[in-house]
Parts: C-alpha cells; sequence; structure tokens
C-alpha cells in the first residue's frame, strides 16, 4: 500500500511517501503556500493523486506532553478539509508528530547539509521522519493501533 506523509505548515507542507510495500518512507517534495488555501490545498491533493496514495497521514502537533493546544486544533481542521477535498476515496488519517521537525534537522545536519540549505527540504525530510515511524508502528500492515 501506498503512503503518503505530510507535515503541514502555515508556510510550506512536507511531503513524503512510501514505497508500495509499505515498509520505507521517502521524501517527496514541499508544496510552498501562496496564502490561498482552497489553491494550496488542490496542490496538495493533486500530489497525493500523482503518487498513486491509498492513504495519508497527517501530522497532529502534539504538546510535549502530549495534549492538543491550538496547532493541533488548525492540523485536525486542514486534515478535515483535505480529506473532503480527497472525496472521500483516499484514507486520511492524523498521527503524533511531536520532534519530527527536530528530527529532521539533526539528519539533515549529521548529513553535512548546511543550515541555509536545510530551509528547501526540512518539511519534506519531516514529512518522511512521520511517515516512517507511522510505518514502523505497523500501521501500513494494518498490525498497528
Amino acid at each position: 500500500m501506498r503512503v503518503v506523509g505530510l507535515d503541514l505548515g502555515k508556510q510550506r507542507v512536507g511531503v513524503a511517501v512510501s514505497d508500495s510495500g509499505g515498509v520505507m518512507a521517502v521524501p517527496s517534495t514541499t508544496v510552498e503556500r501562496t496564502g490561498d488555501a482552497v489553491r494550496d490545498r488542490a496542490r496538495v491533493v493533486q500530489e497525493i493523486r500523482e503518487l498513486e496514495a491509498e492513504r495519508v497521514v497527517v501530522g497532529l502537533p502534539l504538546s510535549l506532553d502530549g495534549s492538543e493546544g491550538a496547532a493541533a486544533a488548525w492540523a485536525r481542521a486542514e486534515a478535515a478539509a483535505l480529506d473532503a477535498a480527497l472525496g472521500g476515496d483516499i484514507a486520511v488519517e492524523l498521527y503524533d508528530e511531536r520532534l519530527t521537525t527536530v528530527s529532521a534537522q539533526r539528519s539533515l545536519a549529521g548529513a553535512g547539509v548546511k543550515r541555509k540549505n536545510q530551509r528547501r527540504i526540512v518539511d519534506q525530510v519531516a514529512a518522511a521522519v512521520l511517515l516512517q515511524a507511522w510505518l514502523d508502528g505497523g500501521r501500513g500492515t494494518g498490525t498497528g493501533g
């Protein structure tokens, strides 16, 4: 099953995709937001369809203590709007994304990517970290809960 992971941000949306077996996540692209929510959502939907996703995993930014704040409420609303834009034919689910951006930044720094160059790709790497966590949790095989 091919799964797309999304790291939603106010400026950019990071996109990652799994292999067809649902084992490995790789960064795909970054969608720059234009300020037009409908157009931005349409672009994300286009990416999801082009990647032939059967499921979409959207990062849910919980607080470190696990509680939901304004960012989580915004992500829930964005995920619901995305689900509606997809017409219900591709499942959309939320998944805890705590520390994915920090992990992505550390991975990029460890790979020797200069800080000024990280901005272009950190969102898609964060989406891959999120998606890999989801896949590793057994969600991609239907065994996770």
